[in-house]
């Protein structure tokens, strides 16, 4: 997080901002790209009060170890996600099952796809998240009192996975 060093000017608008930042498709990357010097007011947010910040975060974690064979176990996963969802917004997974090599696989295609050319992440740039795959900076960018520093490519697996020929070769 990046917090406030500065008031922003009383001329800011950060509305008009926010829509200049979005219409340029690039994303956090393309402002690093571009060799900006300073962040931009919609990516600062407010310092938190000491007291409230915890010195050592825990993030939460979900074990799926066994959750298919024992109904109640199952019920305590899923109460362990809402909560984590809620207080968090996240959580870590551990015994999910699925093999470390496909996980790298989908971490070099998420890597790849962020280290396109800007002009062709552009093409998947969008709010609209009806399609398959879509990039942006932030799903709540509109909504947020700050814009969190980070762009994010998602892509919808189910219930139909996307068609191959409609995802960036670097993702496939």
């Amino acid at each position: 997080m990046v917090t406030k060093t500065e008031p922003e000017s009383s001329d800011f608008d950060r509305d008009t901002a926010l829509k200049a930042f979005d219409d340029t498709k690039a994303g956090v990357k393309g402002l690093v790209d571009a060799g900006i010097a300073k962040i931009p007011p919609i990516f600062l947010h407010s310092r938190p009060n000491a007291a409230s910040v915890q010195s050592t975060p825990v993030i939460p974690t979900v074990d799926l170890q066994g959750v298919d064979g024992d109904p109640n176990l199952r019920r305590r996963v899923i109460w362990q996600v809402n909560d984590a969802c809620r207080r968090w917004g996240f959580f870590q997974v551990i015994n999910h099952g699925i093999p470390t090599t496909l996980l790298n696989k989908m971490m070099e295609g998420v890597k790849g796809f962020h280290e396109l050319e800007t002009e062709v992440k552009k093409g998947f740039y969008t709010r609209d998240y009806s399609k398959t795959l879509t990039y942006n900076c932030n799903f709540d960018f509109y909504q947020s009192p700050a814009v969190n520093w980070r762009d994010t490519v998602s892509c919808v697996m189910a219930p139909r996975p996307p068609n191959p020929k409609e995802l960036p070769q670097v993702c496939g």
